[in-house]
């Protein structure tokens, strides 16, 4: 078995298994810049290559308001560090292949065949380290007549039927909240790299890894596909109801909405003694789930005519103390201010940059019961760990300074510095 020099360079903390483990992440925007998030917040250093001056296209992600670094590229870029580096020159090349040979990782969405002609494909840096976990994400593979078109997230949830999906019955379709595609596809791409991983400690041999914002989308549609492999009929919008289940969606209440999920008989009972008619259980419309499926809308303007009666708060508590699955529809801000969140670890504390902290989603792993407290680092500046990473790589500092010189690297210097 081949050992590669990283393996054992750091003993890490239970909830930090990949402390030592170096990514490249030539990525930017979403998907890879995820990908990257999930493994730093497992221990794993990960460098952030950007061109400069501009560096990561999400950086210009702002609407009015926002501050110079916007608070989505925060989010998904704080604990990495930025190296600016134009891999465009064979002098970036040569320091991209400098890097790889000492690194892990190495990720990357940009369009198919755009890191070929860069010399910097699979092929190029697994000749250069051949224990390399390279990581690719596309739009729609790298294989197929569609290969070469480039992704995005909207474009990739119309394509595999989400958004048709998605919506109240009878009106157009809506796109989820939410950008399935491309965070879907970073954690596909870190559930890959963590396989390979594996598979290199056993073996000392490096892979491909590849997943893409197809791949992403249409593996969130296992019940959709099974609906349309059965009987070849799409399922239609159900606004938040389920296709196969009810009552199993939002219902209004005095003053909001409500969750609830009467997914088995049990669930179904209490629901019905909760609201103060047992006798739903005997009616002829109601009697197996495949009936309720059938009469939905006239079960949900029953269920609504009574907790229009009271608000959702009390209605939460009494399908609670009876065991039914409930639960409020919160707003993002109130999910996030929730105590159960904070609890689990979802909320953490992450450094501003300018000596304070500020708040972040932490990860949704716990290992070994531990939930991260310490605060994690901000996002970085453009080019703003260059020097510090080249020397940890072995660059001397008159290598440093001709890179410098001949407009290879960018290092972010601090107003006044």
């Amino acid at each position: 078995m081949t050992h590669h020099p990283t393996l054992s360079r750091v003993v890490a903390p239970a909830h930090r298994p990949l402390a030592g483990v170096r990514v490249i992440e030539s990525a930017q925007i979403m998907a890879g810049p995820v990908c990257g998030l999930m493994l730093a917040d497992l221990g794993a250093e990960v460098i952030k290559i950007e061109k400069f001056p501009a560096g990561d296209d999400a950086r210009h992600y702002q609407k009015p308001g926002d501050p110079a670094m916007p608070p989505s590229f925060r989010m998904i870029n704080r604990g990495k560090r930025s190296l600016a580096l134009d891999v465009r020159t064979p002098a970036g090349r040569e320091v991209m292949h400098r890097l790889v040979r000492q690194a892990d990782v190495i990720t990357e969405n940009f369009r198919l065949g755009v890191m070929d002609r860069l010399g910097l494909g699979y092929e190029a840096l697994a000749a250069v380290n051949p224990a390399l976990i390279y990581c690719s994400i596309s739009g729609y593979g790298r294989v197929g007549p569609m290969a070469d078109k480039g992704g995005f997230d909207l474009i990739l949830q119309a394509f595999s039927g989400i958004i048709s999906a998605t919506g109240e019955p009878g009106r157009p379709p809506v796109k989820p909240g939410v950008s399935i595609a491309d965070i879907n596809a970073g954690i596909l791409a870190a559930f890959g790299i963590l396989a390979a991983y594996i598979h290199r400690l056993k073996t000392g041999q490096g892979q491909r890894v590849e997943t893409s914002l197809l791949q992403a989308s249409m593996q969130q549609t296992y019940w959709l596909a099974a609906s349309y492999f059965s009987s070849g009929v799409n399922t239609p919008p159900q606004g938040t109801a389920h296709a196969l289940i009810a009552p199993y969606q939002v219902f209004q209440c005095a003053d909001g909405g409500i969750a609830i999920g009467g997914a088995n008989p049990a669930a179904w009972r209490r629901i019905s003694e909760v609201l103060g008619h047992p006798e739903w259980q005997d009616d002829p419309r109601f009697a197996n789930p495949q009936l309720r499926v059938q009469h939905r809308a006239e079960l949900q303007a029953l269920i609504e005519a009574v907790l229009a009666g009271d608000t959702a708060a009390r209605w939460c508590e009494r399908f609670d103390a009876a065991g039914v699955p409930v639960g409020p529809v919160n707003t993002p801000g109130q999910a996030l201010e929730h105590a159960q969140t904070r609890a689990v670890g979802m909320v953490i504390d992450v450094e501003d940059g300018q000596g304070g902290t500020a708040r972040g989603l932490g990860s949704p792993v716990t290992l070994n019961g531990t939930v991260a407290r310490e605060a994690v680092s901000a996002a970085p500046h453009i080019g703003e760990h260059t020097d510090d990473v080249l020397r940890e790589f072995g660059f001397d500092e008159g290598e440093i300074t001709r890179l410098h010189e001949t407009g290879t690297v960018h290092q972010h210097r601090p107003h006044g510095a």
